[in-house]
């Protein structure tokens, strides 16, 4: 059964990359190679409401919806558009927002699903343990805050 031709399937979850775009529009050429990408969700809170002179029933009403902060980890790249947009957030203050769309690949390379998460900005760095007894990569962990996600056609 073949997903990258529109039929229904089990989607692999190690093929993927992530894309920024600055301003919305520009592509960030540097950044998309990530290793593990976690946090895609989001809930619909609610408001109960007793129906009036019934006591077995209770509504309820849709009132928002929360996003997940979206997770990125890769290994330290330095010199990327996207450290500098981390450092301008944690050291400065400073936001810019991007557009940034996650998308899955099928063994063929064509994209099978996507999500576009509009104005994203960097919320939490961390970088893994430096341990001198240790042979290992130097791990980034980024978090993104954003104001919409959405399911786009591929």
């Amino acid at each position: 059964m073949s997903v990258g031709l529109g039929i229904a399937g089990p989607v692999l979850s190690h093929r993927f990359g992530v894309f920024f775009f600055a301003g919305g529009a520009v592509p960030n050429p540097l950044d998309f190679r990530f290793q593990k990408v976690s946090g895609l969700g989001s809930t619909v809170s609610t408001e109960a409401v007793d129906e009036g002179g019934q006591n077995t029933v209770q509504h309820h009403l849709p009132q928002r919806v929360t996003h997940d902060t979206l997770v990125l980890e890769r290994g330290v790249v330095v010199g990327s558009p996207l450290g500098v947009e981390i450092n301008a957030a944690m050291s400065l203050f400073r936001f810019a927002t991007s557009n940034v769309l996650v998308t899955v690949f099928d063994q063929d390379r064509r994209p099978v699903v996507a999500w576009l998460f509009e104005k994203a900005y960097p919320v939490r760095w961390s970088m893994s343990d430096l341990d001198a007894s240790l042979h290992r990569l130097a791990v980034d962990t980024i978090e993104l805050a954003y104001s919409r996600v959405a399911r786009v056609g591929v």
